[in-house]
């Protein structure tokens, strides 16, 4: 596994936290985590590595769902009600975006927010 690719993947999530300010000490436990589980998954499967940016966003996203609730919510929709983020492709890759729930719309690339 290239570590630039996952120190790159780390960065990109950590900034998104960061921009929503939600870059707690939970949530960055849980990107470490995430960095963690999918540094060992691209070993196992080299590949994979193109995706591992995306993988670590819905890793974190899922982790805060359970402790804080929906994350990265959408604040382009003013009409409708509370929704999140969520990255396209579902594989997270090889170009993570974040799109929009609601709208199908693509708001950010990963790490743009």
């Amino acid at each position: 596994m290239d570590n630039a690719l996952l120190m790159n993947a780390r960065a990109r999530v950590l900034a998104d936290l960061e921009a929503r300010r939600h870059a707690t000490a939970a949530a960055v436990s849980a990107l470490e985590d995430a960095c963690s589980a999918r540094q060992w998954w691209a070993e196992q499967w080299p590949q994979g590595e193109v995706y591992v940016a995306g993988l670590v966003a819905q890793d974190v996203q899922d982790a805060l769902l359970e402790t804080a609730g929906r994350w990265p919510l959408c604040l382009s929709c003013e009409d409708a009600p509370e929704h999140a983020l969520y990255i396209q492709p579902d594989l997270g890759g090889p170009d993570p975006v974040w799109v929009c729930e609601e709208s199908g719309q693509a708001i950010a690339p990963l790490g743009g927010l």
